[in-house]
C-alpha cells in the first residue's frame, strides 16, 4: 500500500482494477528483490561454476527475431543473446548494478588512452582466442568486420561509426569501401588502429555495441540470413528455423580470458522457440514448459504476477520508452501544427494504464526517459501549457487545442493509418490511439503486424507510413541513444529497412548541437548535459515525434531458473543462469 499512498500523495489518482492494482504492489516491493539475488553471480567461484554448471536454457517468443546477422540485427530478440555469441573489441562489464554500464577491454588486451586529441585509438589484440570454427582470430577479422559494417548496410554504420575516416565514402558507395584511411593494423604486434575525423566522446561504447562485434575475415559482405556467423563467445548459433526455432550450444573453443568481459556460460545448451503467442507464454513460463519470454508481459497477466508468483517475477530499470514517430514528410504530419495537435491529444495516463500501471510505466514528456544520465526537465505538451510556456511535468491532455490545431493545420478528415505490432500491449495501445486520431479530426485506421517484421517495415520510407507506435530501449545508457539514433539526419535512409529515424527528420541546428555534443571533448559532463537537453526541447518544438511513457522492464521466469542476472545493458545475461 505504500506505493498507492505514495502517488496519491503527489496528486495522481487513477480507477484501478485489481490486475493493474496487483502490479502496483508487486512492483513496488520486488526491485529490492531483484538486486539482492543478482548480486550473488558476480566472480564466482570455481567451485559455484561446477556445482550450477549444466542444462537447458528454454527461451520463448511469439516470432524470431529475423536475420541471424549481427552486424545487421537490431532487435533486442537477438541482440541480447548475442552478447553471449560475439565479442568486440570492447564490451559493457558483465555485472549487475551502475557498474553494469562501465566499457572494459574485450578481445582487446586493455582500453586505449586516445591520442591526437581524441582521434586516434590503438588496439593490442589478446592472443590465442579462436572462433567457433576453430579459426585463430587475427588483427585482418577486426579490419573486414568494421569495413562489413558498411559494405551490409548495418543500422547504425551512420550514427556510431562515421566518425572513422573514410565512412563518409563507405556510406555514400558501400560496395566499394576500404576505410584505407580510417583503419589499419599490424598483425606482427596484434595492433588495430583507428583514425577519427572528429573526436567522439563515445566512441568505446560504440565499439562495444553489438554491430561492432568481429567476425572471420571471410563473412560474406551480404546480409547472411538464416546461416549463423562464427563466433568467440561461449556459445555457438547451431541451427534455425525462423519459423520455429533456434539452438545454440557450448563453443568448443571458447576460453575465459576476463569475466568481466566474457564469463564462461552455465547452461550446456540454450533453445529459442518461436510462434507462441504472448498470453500462452506467460502461462508456460509461469508452469516451467519455459525459462524466459521475450515478449512484454500483457496487462491482465501482471495480476496474478503480483499474487502468486512473485518469486518468479523481476522488475529492473532499464532507459526504454514507447514513442509515435511522426513521417514529417507525408500529409497530415508533414504540417507542424497536425503533429503538435497529436503532442497536445496523447493521454499518457491512458498509455500507462495499458501498458500495466504506474508502478512500471510513467508519462513521458520528451525524448529521454529518466533513468539516462541526464533526462527532460520541460512538459511542452499537457494542458495549460504551450511551446513557448512549458510546465514541469505532463499533467493531462488537452483535446481541445488539439482539434483547433487539426483545424488550423488544413489536415481535417484526412486518412490517416497508425501501423503497430500486434502484441497484446501494442495492440491495446494502437486500438486506444486510432480512437484518439478520429476523435480530434482525421478518419483513422489501425494495421497492426507481426512483430518480427512491424519495425522494418515502419522505417523503410517506401511502405508511405504516416503514423507509428514503437517502444525503444537504450543501445547503452546516453542520450545520443533516443535523440540522435531515432531523429539524426545520418539516420535517415530512404526505402531502406534499415532506417531508424522513422520520421525522416532532419534540422540542421538540433544535429548541430547534438554533434558538439558527442565530439566536444572540452566540454564539461554539466556542459555536454545542457546540450543534450537544448536539443531535446528543439525537438519537441518540432514534434517529428509524441513521446508516450517510459518503461521499466518485467521479467517473469521458470521456477528452475536461478541465480537471476540483470545487466542495465543485455538484460537479463543469459550465460550466467543457474538451471534445476
Amino acid at each position: 500500500m505504500h506505493a498507492l499512498r505514495t502517488l496519491l500523495h503527489r496528486g495522481v489518482h487513477y480507477s484501478f482494477s485489481r490486475p493493474v492494482f496487483a502490479n502496483l504492489i508487486l512492483t513496488a516491493s520486488m526491485a529490492t528483490a531483484v538486486t539482492a539475488v543478482a548480486q550473488t553471480a558476480i566472480d564466482p567461484t570455481p567451485e559455484i561454476l561446477a556445482a550450477h554448471r549444466g542444462g537447458t536454457l528454454k527461451l520463448v517468443a511469439a516470432a524470431s527475431g529475423g536475420t541471424l546477422d549481427p552486424q545487421i540485427n537490431y532487435t533486442a530478440k537477438y541482440i541480447n543473446l548475442y552478447a553471449v555469441v560475439y565479442d568486440g573489441l570492447t564490451t559493457f562489464r558483465k555485472t549487475t548494478g551502475p557498474r553494469g554500464n562501465d566499457v572494459v577491454a574485450d578481445l582487446a588486451e586493455a582500453l586505449p588512452v586516445p591520442q591526437d586529441g581524441g582521434r586516434t585509438y590503438v588496439f593490442t589484440l589478446r592472443p590465442d582466442i579462436h572462433f567457433s570454427n576453430g579459426k585463430p582470430l587475427t588483427t585482418a577479422d577486426v579490419v573486414a568486420s568494421f569495413r562489413r559494417i558498411f559494405r551490409v548496410g548495418s543500422p547504425t554504420a551512420g550514427s556510431f561509426y562515421s566518425a572513422i575516416a573514410g565512412a563518409d565514402a563507405c556510406l555514400q558507395s558501400p560496395a566499394t569501401c576500404t576505410l584505407k584511411d580510417g583503419l589499419s593494423d599490424d598483425p606482427a604486434h596484434r595492433t588495430i588502429t583507428f583514425h577519427l575525423t572528429r573526436p567522439d566522446t563515445e566512441f568505446l561504447q560504440k565499439l562495444a555495441f553489438t554491430h561492432a562485434v568481429i567476425l572471420p575475415a571471410d563473412t560474406p559482405d551480404h546480409d547472411i540470413g538464416n546461416t549463423p556467423a562464427p563466433g568467440t563467445g561461449p556459445y555457438r548459433l547451431t541451427s534455425y528455423d525462423p519459423n520455429k526455432f533456434l539452438h545454440l550450444d557450448r563453443n568448443p573453443f571458447f576460453r575465459t580470458w576476463d569475466m568481466q568481459a566474457q564469463p564462461d556460460g552455465y547452461p550446456d545448451r540454450i533453445d529459442y522457440s518461436f510462434g507462441i503467442p504472448d498470453e500462452a507464454a506467460v502461462t508456460a513460463v509461469e508452469n516451467g514448459q519455459y525459462d524466459w519470454m521475450a515478449d512484454t508481459i500483457p496487462m491482465d497477466r501482471l495480476g496474478e504476477l503480483g499474487s502468486r508468483f512473485t518469486a518468479q517475477t523481476h522488475v529492473a530499470p532499464h532507459p526504454a520508452m514507447y514513442f509515435i514517430p511522426m513521417n514529417v514528410n507525408l500529409p497530415p504530419f508533414n504540417q507542424l501544427k497536425a503533429r503538435q495537435a497529436v503532442n497536445y491529444a496523447l493521454n499518457r495516463k491512458a498509455m500507462v494504464i495499458l501498458y500495466g500501471g504506474p508502478g512500471i510505466a510513467r508519462p513521458l514528456c520528451g525524448m529521454l526517459p529518466s533513468s539516462l544520465p541526464v533526462s527532460s526537465d520541460t512538459c511542452l505538451y499537457t494542458r495549460g501549457a504551450s511551446p513557448m510556456s512549458p510546465a514541469a511535468r505532463w499533467s493531462a491532455p488537452d483535446l481541445e487545442k488539439a482539434r483547433a490545431l487539426v483545424r488550423e493545420s488544413g489536415t481535417a478528415g484526412q486518412h490517416v493509418t497508425l501501423v503497430t505490432a500486434n502484441t497484446s500491449i501494442d495492440y491495446a495501445m494502437g486500438t486506444w490511439l486510432r480512437d484518439m486520431l478520429q476523435s480530434i479530426g482525421y478518419q483513422a485506421t489501425l494495421r497492426p503486424l507481426s512483430s518480427s517484421m512491424a519495425f522494418n517495415y515502419m522505417q523503410n520510407s517506401g511502405n508511405h507510413v504516416q503514423i507509428a507506435l514503437k517502444d525503444w530501449s537504450a543501445d547503452y545508457p546516453s542520450p545520443s541513444n533516443f535523440l540522435d539514433d531515432l531523429l539524426g539526419c545520418e539516420n535517415f535512409h530512404p526505402n531502406s529497412d534499415s532506417s531508424i529515424n522513422i520520421p525522416g527528420f532532419c534540422n540542421k541546428r538540433i544535429q548541430a548541437l547534438m554533434d558538439r555534443a558527442k565530439t566536444d571533448v572540452s566540454l564539461t559532463r554539466e556542459q555536454t548535459d545542457a546540450l543534450w537537453r537544448e536539443a531535446d526541447q528543439l525537438v519537441m518544438e518540432q514534434a517529428p515525434a509524441a513521446p508516450v511513457i517510459e518503461k521499466d522492464d518485467v521479467i517473469i521466469t521458470s521456477p528452475r531458473l536461478k541465480n537471476f542476472f540483470y545487466t542495465q545493458v543485455n538484460k537479463l545475461f543469459f550465460s550466467q543462469v543457474w538451471l534445476r
